[in-house]
């Protein structure tokens, strides 16, 4: 059983961790960020999925972020999900980014946050995970089972569209097929309003499938911006060269793209302008 909300002082600069799910006896983190002082209560949240190609990273590569939506109002909870190593495949990802949004409601009074004002963001794979609790759907947990689902998706150079990606196939492990698992394959009406930062030399999740996924909903009146940002990749670098590791993000590209997704929680009421 996860533990609510265990002690230990939160603040602003250094988090609360929480155990938001045990599997086979190993707890999965939530670290929570405090917002600014003075935000009316309760607040909203936002979960954020860091990204490392399903296989590697860690909560703390969304820490910096996190600090970010704090200063702006929100709870910000950095989550660990499970990594697809020794057996473990981006199904059982999906299934702990599900359980860190229920738990978050769950627990909406002692966080103090608002259930209908829950955010996620992601970055790479996260960036899939999180839009996949938001399309693909999420495992059943029975009547009664706090939502699942985000209600705005931020995505920051996101996998939306994994038909054709190989690497996410060998992933499965014959566990199921891509296109199962493919956000924009699955938008619908309830799909969330969603906020999209990507590259236009972006070679690891193609800009395509951001333009994909935005378009379906579009053609169904849902919100979606795409922010794109040209001459830059993955992570909006500007080593073309090399986009899995030696990052260099374009500065004017990553400070735009972050005041944009500020302006789209303004716009959507889940923070004061």
């Amino acid at each position: 059983m996860a533990h609510a909300v265990p002690a230990g002082a939160q603040t602003r600069d250094a988090p609360t961790r929480h155990i938001y799910r045990e599997v086979a006896g190993r707890g999965l983190s939530a670290y929570v960020f405090a917002p600014a002082p003075g935000v009316p209560r309760p607040r909203s949240a936002i979960l954020l999925f860091h990204g490392g190609g399903w296989s590697a990273g860690e909560p703390e590569w969304t820490f910096g972020a996190a600090r970010r939506f704090a200063d702006r109002g929100l709870v910000a909870i950095a989550v660990e999900y499970r990594l697809s190593v020794d057996g473990v495949t981006p199904i059982d990802a999906l299934a702990d980014v599900c359980a860190a949004f229920r738990w978050g409601r769950r627990h909406a009074d002692e966080l103090d946050v608002r259930v209908d004002r829950v955010a996620g963001y992601g970055v790479s794979a996260g960036g899939h995970l999180v839009a996949a609790a938001a399309t693909v759907g999420c495992p059943e947990e029975g009547a009664g089972a706090p939502r699942a689902t985000p209600d705005a998706l931020l995505l920051w150079s996101p996998a939306l569209d994994l038909t054709t990606d190989g690497w996410f196939r060998r992933l499965l492990a014959g566990r199921g097929d891509p296109v199962d698992y493919s956000p924009a394959q699955h938008v619908g009406a309830r799909t969330p309003p969603s906020s999209i930062v990507h590259g236009d030399e972006d070679t690891l999740t193609p800009l395509a499938g951001a333009k994909r996924f935005c378009d379906a909903l579009l053609r169904l009146d849902v919100l979606c911006e795409l922010n794109t940002y040209e001459g830059v990749g993955h992570l909006l670098t500007r080593n073309l060269a090399n986009q899995e590791s030696d990052f260099d993000p374009a500065p004017e590209a990553e400070a735009d793209g972050i005041e944009r997704q500020i302006g789209f929680l303004v716009a959507l009421g889940f923070i004061e302008g």
